[in-house]
């Protein structure tokens, strides 16, 4: 029968035949017995085992997709993807995304193995024609292009129109990744519009407890699917089983835990950003795609199907940033997001962090805590910093 997202999270990938277990078990080996007149699906646990196929199953229908591989973190999945470019390819990438994906594509760039495309992924018209000469490029070069897209974007929030942007994409011969760990599959999902490829940090809201690092690639090319899969077999970027074990559990609550932390986020960002009326404050700026003044408010309402779980606060300078952190006593200063705790960063304390990243931004990462502590612990450490 057809059944929602919300059903698929829990129910995709378990066992039904009669007496089987509710939850599929963890398979701890190395390798297998094997007799040599007989062919074996499972011969070494590089090339996976059945352990992966439960959260893999989950993960690609969830997102509509035939394929869906583990990968030991996000960055391994990323690499993957952007290591099936032949020398010479160009890639139009994001001027704000995640860090190690620009960091490796720079160093690609910088090995004169692709050619990089910066753009502003908001500014639609402006991605197609940038998309537009780099597939010249590359076709004249004998090579592909890639366009990278990330929606929203880390940690800048930009809101990406990502079915224009496929749809123009197929028309130039481009391929299109989409980074989806911001939106998550419940509330974006790009293979529908015709992406090739989309990327998880399955450490994020997917896992959602902060115990796990894991990546996944989803896509309903079968070709592509191989060559993800080889990569994965000969790098040897393959997750553990227990880590398996702890994401699927982990993404079985997905639907709440990103409910619950999605309305305590559009209440923080309303209330935070009228503190940008109070001279006491360190707030200069507030930014969430659901608050009526970002730029693509309209965009995200229509494309996307909640605003998601992460807002950004400029406090002004990196001394106001530091003191509110220094003042936090429920939120938790660390870097990554999307877990049932709520954390806050400095992302530009990072030195991959592009200047166009104010030096004072703070990247709030929304938990599931009471609503009304959240905010009376940022008030006082903004309050308090701002004096």
């Amino acid at each position: 029968m057809s059944t929602t997202p919300r059903t698929r999270v829990v129910a995709a990938g378990r066992p039904h035949e009669p007496n089987s277990p509710v939850n599929p078990p963890v398979e701890f080996t190395s390798t297998y017995h094997y007799r040599p007149s007989v062919e074996y699906p499972q011969v070494y646990a590089r090339e996976g085992i059945p352990s992966f196929e439960p959260l893999e199953q989950l993960l690609a229908e969830l997102e509509g997709g035939q394929h869906a591989l583990l990968f030991s973190s996000g960055q391994a999945a990323i690499s993957a993807v952007i290591q099936q470019l032949p020398v010479g390819s160009h890639l139009v990438m994001p001027r704000h995304a995640y860090m190690g994906f620009c960091t490796l594509a720079q160093q690609m760039a910088d090995k004169g193995l692709i050619v990089l495309h910066r753009v502003d992924i908001a500014e639609t018209e402006a991605v197609l024609s940038t998309v537009a000469e780099a597939s010249a490029q590359a076709e004249a070069a004998g090579a592909q292009s890639l366009l990278w897209i990330e929606s929203p974007t880390n940690p800048m929030l930009e809101v990406a129109d990502v079915p224009r942007l496929v749809q123009g994409a197929q028309a130039a011969g481009t391929l299109t990744a989409v980074d989806n760990t911001f939106a998550t599959p419940l509330r974006q999902n790009p293979l529908s519009h015709g992406a090739d490829v989309v990327i998880h940090s399955v450490t994020k809201f997917l896992s959602g407890h902060s115990d796990v690092v894991m990546g996944a690639a989803i896509t309903s090319d079968p070709e592509l699917h191989t060559q993800l899969h080889g990569h994965r077999n000969l790098h040897g970027t393959i997750p553990g089983p227990m880590e398996v074990f702890l994401a699927l559990r982990g993404v079985r609550t997905l639907a709440v835990r990103l409910d619950a932390a999605e309305r305590s986020a559009g209440v923080l960002a309303q209330r935070l950003a009228e503190l940008t009326e109070d001279g006491a404050c360190s707030v200069r700026s507030v930014g969430y795609p659901g608050l009526a003044d970002h730029p693509q408010h309209q965009r995200a309402a229509q494309l996307l199907g909640g605003f998601g779980a992460i807002i950004t606060v400029d406090t002004g300078s990196r001394e106001a940033a530091d003191a509110v952190l220094e003042r936090l006593q429920v939120w938790t200063p660390a870097t990554s997001l999307g877990g049932v705790e709520s954390l806050v960063e400095r992302r530009r304390r990072h030195p991959g962090e592009p200047e166009t990243v104010p030096e004072g931004l703070l990247r709030l990462s929304v938990g599931i805590e009471d609503t009304e502590d959240l905010y009376q612990d940022l008030a006082q450490a903004l309050r308090a910093a701002g004096s």
